[in-house]
């Protein structure tokens, strides 16, 4: 079988920079395989495989908890995040020139971890994610500290309407002067959807404006749900 980097650039991304600048997410469908979606949801009880556990509840970020993966990442992680950032740093560098911002982004993930070391931030942000029935994520962005990238990824490890019910991912827009717009959404095991993590440059008459965006998960009804959170800067802890 082809590796996931491999496969990962058999994908469409043309459509995804044309998803990623209308409407600041995008959809690539079978990206994992159910064998590698289930190791992941095995993995999750093991003892040297992350740094911190976190529950939802005790923070007010939710129900449910979630792990932060310890370096070394496994490798089907590290490619995962090596091969998507390569795709997005163009996109997001575009949304830094058409919104006047002046930062931009290198084009190979080391060199934003080194951009997040020289910050103190060197803490690994992959996480995988677990909910039961009524476990819910707050509407948030994942910033971490000084160094962000503007995108992330999250894999879907269940499939819903058989593993779960309920628990859709949810993204709010907050246009300027207007009322705020929610895209509800439910990919199916195998799935990526990667999409902004603070806002997104949106046109109007004057030029481009920023669409800051939250994310969350809705209530799940029954049964379980875990899903893989790639996020491309480190934390400080």
């Amino acid at each position: 079988m082809k590796t996931i980097a491999a496969r990962l650039q058999e994908k469409d991304w043309q459509q995804v920079t044309i998803n990623m600048h209308e409407q600041g997410y995008a959809l690539v469908t079978g990206v994992l395989t159910r064998q590698e979606c289930d190791d992941l949801i095995t993995a999750y009880n093991a003892d040297n495989t992350y740094r911190k556990t976190i529950s939802m509840e005790r923070y007010r970020f939710g129900a449910g908890e979630y792990k932060y993966f310890r370096y070394p990442l496994p490798d089907l992680i590290t490619q995962i995040r090596e091969t998507v950032y390569s795709h997005l740093a163009p996109i997001a560098n575009k949304w830094m020139e058409v919104l006047q911002i002046e930062q931009q982004f290198p084009a190979v993930h080391e060199e934003l971890k080194q951009r997040c070391r020289e910050k103190g931030q060197d803490k690994p942000t992959i996480l995988i994610l677990k909910y039961g029935a009524g476990g819910f994520n707050t509407l948030h962005q994942d910033l971490y500290g000084d160094v962000w990238f503007p995108m992330q990824a999250v894999l879907f490890l269940n499939e819903p309407g058989e593993d779960y019910t309920g628990g859709e991912f949810v993204l709010t827009e907050q246009i300027p002067r207007a009322q705020s717009k929610a895209n509800v959404l439910q990919p199916q095991r195998g799935d990526m959807l990667l999409f902004t993590t603070n806002f997104r440059p949106a046109k109007g008459s004057r030029g481009y404006y920023r669409v800051n965006m939250k994310h969350g998960v809705s209530p799940l009804h029954s049964g379980h749900r875990h899903t893989l959170g790639i996020i491309f800067h480190d934390a400080l802890s």
